[in-house]
């Protein structure tokens, strides 16, 4: 191939032009702060509002329960601990065992400052259990925390019947959704979905913007404390070119949804069918059904998931081995400093430390196409033989 392949579209998306093309007026043009009360920061706040009101239709919610953010772990930190500061009289949270990080830590922190924490364990495709959550929900629990679709395996999870369970206990239900949101339909309250995250920079808009969806009449603590923006629940002057873009590509992902899902999944599949018929000793992690159609994750017996990210890379294909969030350091930042733990979430499927190591995972985007998977899987054989002839462990 002429040009890198990128085939990590689950860590981050690039901008699309037409949302870019939406953005620009906002730089220069439309650039007032939107709680100014001249006229073109009133022009800016209508920018805020017509983002606001498009993002809330996507999620059959009212747009004053959109609380704009910077990141989808600014979302997730805020709904954590924003609701345990704000009802101190029930100290129990259910996560589930797969959460991304930042909701993982968020309740760690949580648990330091006298949270019961307990972790709901998945079967070993990643599914949630819902009897299992019912099991564990005390009168106590203020919270359940469950990934709408796993960052990592792609693994779909069973929200409805999870918030019904919620719904019947009177726990509040939150749901990680950055991943999900404009992929698949979401009905926040067909779903008995309180809290909900999603994030603009996974659906092909900037950087920097984010949401919290929080229903009618449930109360927060903010995390920031300042000029009172977003109903004083997170103060900060609002990225109005974001939220612009943030808007755009929601409206292009959701008009899209159905073909893009329909050409993924085809993409998705062939990758899996391929690799598990012509590759000896490999296995597919997740759910082989229930999961997203454009994430792959693959594990090799006898060799390390960074080999063969290095490896792919040196040949032009961008990889991964998880979250980005979690592999900070791979490339050289933080002076080279990279965690090497094997994946919580690969260990949480019952893997051992050898196997979870040997994972990668692939995932597909918009500009994927077919002669970049070809290229893949003309490749990825040879860099696992020359890999296990080097393994002491194969």
């Amino acid at each position: 191939m002429k040009k890198p392949i990128y085939l990590d579209y689950a860590a981050t998306t690039p901008i699309d032009e037409r949302v870019l093309l939406a953005m620009r007026p906002y730089f220069r043009e439309k650039f007032a702060n939107s709680v100014s009360l001249h006229q073109p920061g009133q022009e800016a706040a209508k920018a805020v509002d017509s983002a606001r009101k498009t993002l809330a239709g996507f999620l059959g919610a009212k747009e004053q329960e959109i609380i704009f953010t910077s990141s989808a772990t600014e979302s997730n930190n805020l709904a954590l601990k924003g609701l345990a500061w704000a009802n101190s009289d029930k100290k129990h949270i259910l996560v589930s065992s797969i959460e991304h990080d930042c909701v993982l830590n968020a309740a760690g922190w949580l648990a330091g400052q006298g949270y019961r924490i307990e972790k709901i364990p998945v079967d070993k495709t990643g599914l949630v259990d819902p009897d299992q959550v019912a099991k564990m929900i005390r009168p106590n629990t203020l919270l359940v925390s469950v990934i709408h679709a796993s960052n990592e395996i792609g693994t779909i999870e069973p929200i409805e019947e999870i918030g019904k369970i919620c719904r019947k206990n009177k726990a509040l239900f939150h749901t990680d959704a950055a991943q999900t949101f404009t992929k698949l339909p979401i009905d926040v309250n067909k779903s008995n979905i309180d809290l909900l995250t999603a994030s603009s920079h996974k659906i092909y808009g900037p950087k920097g913007a984010a949401l919290l969806y929080l229903h009618s009449g449930i109360g927060i603590t903010p995390l920031l404390h300042g000029g009172g923006h977003e109903r004083t629940l997170r103060s900060s002057t609002v990225n109005v070119p974001a939220l612009v873009g943030f808007a755009k590509a929601a409206e292009i992902a959701h008009q899209e949804m159905g073909t893009e899902n329909e050409r993924l999944t085809s993409l998705r599949d062939r990758i899996i069918k391929t690799v598990l018929e012509t590759i000896p000793k490999s296995d597919l992690n997740g759910h082989s059904q229930k999961r997203l159609a454009n994430n792959v994750n693959l594990r090799f017996a006898g060799i390390e998931g960074e080999a063969i990210l290095m490896k792919l890379d040196a040949k032009g294909i961008a990889v991964s081995t998880g979250s980005a969030c979690a592999s900070v350091g791979i490339s050289g930042q933080l002076g080279g400093f990279a965690d090497m733990a094997p994946s919580h979430v690969l260990l949480g499927l019952d893997l051992t430390h050898e196997q979870a190591h040997g994972s990668i995972r692939i995932s597909l985007g918009r500009p994927t196409i077919e002669e970049e998977i070809d290229y893949l899987l003309t490749v990825l054989p040879g860099v696992v033989t020359d890999l296990r002839r080097l393994s002491p462990l194969s």
